[in-house]
């Protein structure tokens, strides 16, 4: 069975996941709980009622409920995903966008197919490049409230797609338009927990990597996802190693992946501002906060936790400077030097 970032499981317990990574195990697939029944709650499919969990929402349920879809990744680390026997179904992304364009029943689904046309004729993106994911993606949507998360397939498509909605964002005449200081005042007291960012820097990222936008009032997202031949590597094929806490200064040579989970920057003139002298080959970001902060040629300061990575077939070695290793990413930046 395959499945990558932004695909949904639905399970024989009637749980809703979604699928966290591109490589797996090969008993089961890598996901997140995000709905489980309630008579309670919210949101319904079937004349079945759902709640949407949070973190700790989940984990609590699952460790009551259903154990076996937690596993210690051989690290003593426990994480959840979904045993291949438990799989019930699992939803792609690309097939409910077909199936929403060929009956968008509400005004919400009918943003979708304008969403998906705007990229179509704008940027020129062919229609099977492209998805929707999120609540939508089951059928757990609330029609008024909730937002839309788009996904586009292959990482150049996705720089087409957020460099054509950059382009047309502020044009009076387009229907997808940019986000107001009112929304990142929002997020900003949401993520920063720290002064790695001021509010006028945060909102200087944001609106700068038009990744986020609004269509007659509802939120969308451009998500980026790599088209099947663009995954490389298996589960379990690398070794990570622990090497130092860094802050540098360098060059972006790549920012291809910089909207990937993890986004991923290469770097080359790296100089060492604080910390051990290391060799440091990429950048990886694990929070939403610095996916595509910067850009090839620019010059940035970085701080975070260097790691080590083996490939096991191989031996090649990269060491990787890895921000947002927790939560808050607290004193963790990727950010320009001017």
């Amino acid at each position: 069975m395959k499945a990558r970032t932004r695909d949904f499981i639905h399970t024989v317990d009637d749980l809703y996941f979604a699928t966290t990574s591109y490589l797996h195990p090969e008993d089961r697939i890598l996901s997140f709980l995000r709905y489980i029944p309630d008579i309670n709650g919210a949101r319904s499919k079937n004349n079945i009622h759902y709640s949407k969990v949070d973190t700790e929402q989940a984990y609590n349920f699952i460790n009551s409920n259903y154990p076996y879809y937690l596993f210690d990744n051989g690290s003593g680390q426990i994480m959840m995903g979904v045993p291949l026997d438990k799989i019930d179904t699992i939803l792609h992304p690309e097939n409910r966008l077909q199936e929403i364009m060929e009956n968008p029943d509400n005004e919400l689904l009918l943003k979708v197919v304008e969403v998906a046309d705007f990229f179509h004729e704008e940027a020129g993106i062919p229609y099977k490049y492209m998805g929707v994911s999120g609540s939508i993606l089951p059928g757990l949507y609330d029609p008024v409230q909730s937002d839309i998360d788009f996904v586009i397939y292959g990482l150049r498509n996705h720089r087409n797609a957020v460099n054509t909605f950059a382009r047309l964002k502020n044009n009076p005449d387009s229907p997808l338009q940019s986000i107001g200081n009112a929304f990142w005042n929002k997020i900003y007291a949401k993520r920063i927990k720290d002064s790695s960012l001021t509010i006028e820097e945060f909102k200087w990222y944001e609106n700068r990597k038009s990744n986020r936008g609004v269509i007659d009032g509802v939120l969308f997202d451009i998500l980026a996802t790599r088209e099947w031949d663009e995954i490389k590597g298996v589960y379990g094929g690398t070794i990570s190693q622990s090497l130092a806490i860094l802050k540098i200064e360098c060059t972006i040579t790549d920012a291809l992946a910089s909207f990937d989970n993890p986004a991923v920057y290469e770097v080359d003139r790296v100089k060492i501002l604080e910390g051990p002298d290391f060799q440091v080959d990429e950048i990886a970001s694990l929070t939403h906060t610095y996916a595509g902060q910067v850009k090839e040629g620019e010059i940035v300061v970085a701080k975070g936790k260097l790691e080590k990575i083996t490939e096991k077939k191989t031996g090649k070695i990269r060491n990787r400077l890895v921000v947002g290793t927790t939560r808050e990413a607290l004193d963790e930046y990727i950010k320009l030097k001017n």
